[in-house]
């Protein structure tokens, strides 16, 4: 009798505490977006739309690597682990549609880290703000894509802005190249189309003449009429801002032409690859490459490329995978900031506050440099160098 009595005091008591103790509310998420919960030991999931197949994989390899080296040495976040999924954006509308399409399925998925093209992150960009997902690219350069009037509401990026690019690669070429006249060739794309323009508005400011603004195909192998074309009025350079493998026809073709002889050719970072330099052969040495300036000096780097050669065997195959690397940490900046977690480990993260968290990046310390975002999702810290193809290499001879 007197064992039940004491055993009816304990559960008396315990009862007593419970009633009296402090009472934990369930969460109720108030984001106008919704919320992402995450179960105790479920992982953090994000995801990269990268290109990762046919003639400028290099590109989006390089970037999955900086996604990869960021979730890794980030470890976990919260108390949960990470885990990356992905999907190949290729280098089009089409794949950057298709991809997103995929992803933004997941109701799981946290934030998205592409994708390369701009002619793919320009539906993509959409299609994420539809479903009101944040996507960071590392390497979508085209103006129109932050521009004001078209600009979608959870897109960032954390590369340049080629208004910056072609005004940096006009300017070596005039003041530096001491050139006069100038041809563009681009491939229709946002990228391609946008770049060219900013650079030949950026020469006729400072005092030079286009000669010739072309087109051409993605897929196209004979350069040959519209160099040909191009070569009636023999302007001193060249400028093709476009992918690997048109690029690789151009460079070698234009050396055929009648007209053409002395013209100075000069690609882009969509051409910043060693692909390049074997599609191009032994045209491309002594030609010019602009794009994302890449002697990054903190140990932010150092510790990269350490880690780059260890898993992957040497270093990175194109130029943009510290932008891919500062893109993913600053979403896991802002998932920590905004995530909410119950005693037994849950998390909840609003994706509305998620995104404002993500715009409101500032002074945020990359390897690329110091990012601040402003509204419309330029986040870079913008530096251009420009290249000479030397020996096989890109060596860098001009900074901007």
């Amino acid at each position: 009798m007197k064992k039940l009595t004491i055993v009816s005091l304990v559960l008396l008591i315990s009862m007593l505490m419970t009633a009296c103790g402090p009472k934990v509310e369930p969460f109720e998420c108030t984001d106008e977006w919704g919320c992402v919960t995450i179960a105790p030991g479920d992982p953090v999931r994000i995801a990269y739309a990268l290109v990762i197949s046919g003639p400028n994989e290099s590109l989006g390899v390089a970037c999955v690597h900086g996604v990869e080296i960021a979730a890794g040495d980030k470890g976990e976040l919260l108390g949960h682990p990470i885990e990356i999924v992905g999907e190949d954006s290729l280098c089009s509308a089409e794949g950057g549609q298709t991809a997103v399409t995929k992803l933004v399925s997941d109701p799981s998925l946290l934030g998205i880290i592409g994708p390369n093209c701009s002619s793919a992150g320009v539906p993509a960009s959409k299609i994420a703000a539809d479903a009101n997902v944040v996507m960071i690219s590392p390497s979508n350069t085209a103006p129109s894509l932050t521009a004001p009037d078209m600009h979608e509401k959870t897109y960032l990026r954390s590369c340049h802005n080629d208004n910056v690019q072609g005004k940096a690669m006009a300017t070596f070429v005039y003041n530096e190249l001491g050139l006069r006249t100038a041809a563009t060739i681009h491939d229709g794309s946002p990228y391609a189309d946008q770049l060219q323009q900013v650079f030949a508005d950026s020469f006729v400011e400072l005092g030079g003449t286009i000669t010739a603004q072309e087109a051409v195909n993605t897929g196209d192998t004979d350069m040959r009429p519209i160099l040909t074309t191009i070569a009636a009025d023999s302007p001193e350079l060249l400028y093709y801002p476009i992918f690997i493998a048109e690029g690789g026809f151009i460079s070698v073709q234009a050396q055929e032409i009648a007209g053409l002889e002395n013209t100075v050719l000069a690609v882009v970072d969509g051409c910043m690859s060693p692909d390049f330099i074997e599609a191009a052969g032994d045209a491309s040495e002594g030609m010019y490459a602009s794009g994302p300036d890449l002697s990054f000096e903190n140990d932010l780097a150092v510790h990269f490329m350490e880690v780059h050669r260890e898993q992957y065997g040497g270093d990175p195959t194109s130029v943009f995978y510290a932008h891919a690397y500062d893109g993913t940490n600053m979403l896991f900046a802002a998932i920590e900031k905004v995530a909410t977690q119950d005693e037994d480990g849950t998390l909840h993260v609003g994706r509305k506050a998620m995104n404002d968290a993500v715009f409101a990046t500032s002074n945020f310390e990359g390897i690329t440099g110091v990012l601040t975002c402003n509204e419309y999702g330029d986040c870079a810290d913008p530096k251009i160098a420009v290249n000479k193809i030397t020996g096989g290499e890109y060596v860098p001879i001009w900074t901007y």
